[in-house]
């Protein structure tokens, strides 16, 4: 059993060898002499994009004296080692199985530590502003309401979500920027000296992003968006505008045809990628919104994600809407 103190003494030993790697780490490199991006990749975390309320006080970061109890007392980590009495990887026994319990500790895996940056423990992904929080501006409140209104309801498929719908990943996970969210947290990047992949394992996303060329015509409006990189030294930037327009409002970083994310990915260390990002668009935003995340190696390789718009659950819930249609009739 790790206790409180053991668990502050690893992070300790973690926090001085990390920081050391990242001061004299050379990064394995291609061919052509760029960094060597390619792997599996996981940003599992308890650590949110934005700052829940109960670490408002704290701050962006976790000290070494509060990073045990923090840890413990996660209502994550709670819940897999007491949800339905069962734990993460042991499936339900016996009479339990299939009770309508669906989502309890064996199907979910949101990682348990929380997010480990340039040497520090991170409460939010948010680094700026301080607050940890997306600064939406009353505009973009009001067109994220209107959005939510027009696709929540039942009346045909397109009123449920994307990730429902196996579209794109449901919340956000492949951004941009990306994010961590219940679970198939796992990325896989290939990477050539024209193009780097980005492998998503929630609903199989897939971003190709082309390397040193323009964008492309305003009208082409992708899912995912319209990204493009080039190289800024040993850091790989992509530069990504013009969502989806079912996606633009509804992503984590909506955007308007004036929106643009700025992601930066750097080496910084044999386990680690760095992942930045910045967030600007004058209509959602009072002012541009930054973050950092870690994107961490993993020996794990990704299920398939055989989603598909044909499941039993969407047929079920236009079914249930149309029954409630008849009796009101």
């Amino acid at each position: 059993m790790i206790t409180f103190k053991k668990l502050i003494t690893i992070a300790a030993i973690t926090l001085s060898s990390s920081a050391m790697a990242a001061e004299n780490y050379e990064p394995a490199r291609t061919a052509s002499g760029k960094p060597d991006l390619q792997g599996f990749w996981t940003n599992a975390s308890l650590t949110t994009m934005q700052r829940s309320s109960n670490y408002a006080e704290l701050g962006l970061t976790i000290s070494l004296e509060q990073l045990g109890e923090l840890t413990a007392n996660h209502h994550q980590n709670v819940r897999q080692a007491t949800d339905d009495n069962q734990v993460q990887g042991e499936l339900p026994s016996g009479k339990d199985l299939g009770q309508g319990r669906g989502y309890n500790a064996f199907w979910v895996d949101p990682g348990s530590a929380f997010g480990y940056v340039k040497g520090e423990y991170r409460t939010s992904w948010i680094t700026y502003p301080e607050s940890g929080r997306i600064p939406y501006s009353d505009e973009g409140s009001r067109l994220r309401q209107e959005n939510r209104a027009k696709f929540s309801g039942n009346d045909g498929p397109e009123g449920r979500a994307l990730g429902e719908r196996c579209i794109i990943g449901f919340g956000s996970t492949g951004g941009p920027p990306m994010n961590n969210v219940l679970y198939n947290n796992m990325y896989q990047i290939v990477q050539t000296d024209d193009y780097v992949m980005i492998m998503v394992e929630m609903a199989h996303d897939a971003r190709i992003i082309p390397i040193d060329k323009d964008h492309r015509p305003d009208a082409w409006k992708p899912w995912l968006g319209d990204s493009v990189a080039h190289w800024d030294g040993d850091v790989l930037v992509v530069e990504t505008r013009n969502l989806h327009p079912q996606q633009a409002p509804r992503n984590i970083a909506a955007l308007s045809n004036e929106g643009v994310v700025v992601e930066r990915f750097s080496r910084f260390s044999d386990e680690q990628i760095l992942y930045e990002f910045e967030v600007r668009d004058p209509i959602f935003y009072t002012e541009a919104w930054s973050g950092e995340m870690a994107f961490n190696a993993t020996d794990t390789q990704p299920y398939e994600y055989a989603c598909h718009e044909g499941n039993y659950g969407l047929p079920g819930i236009l079914a249930g809407a149309r029954r409630l249609e008849m009796d009101e009739q």
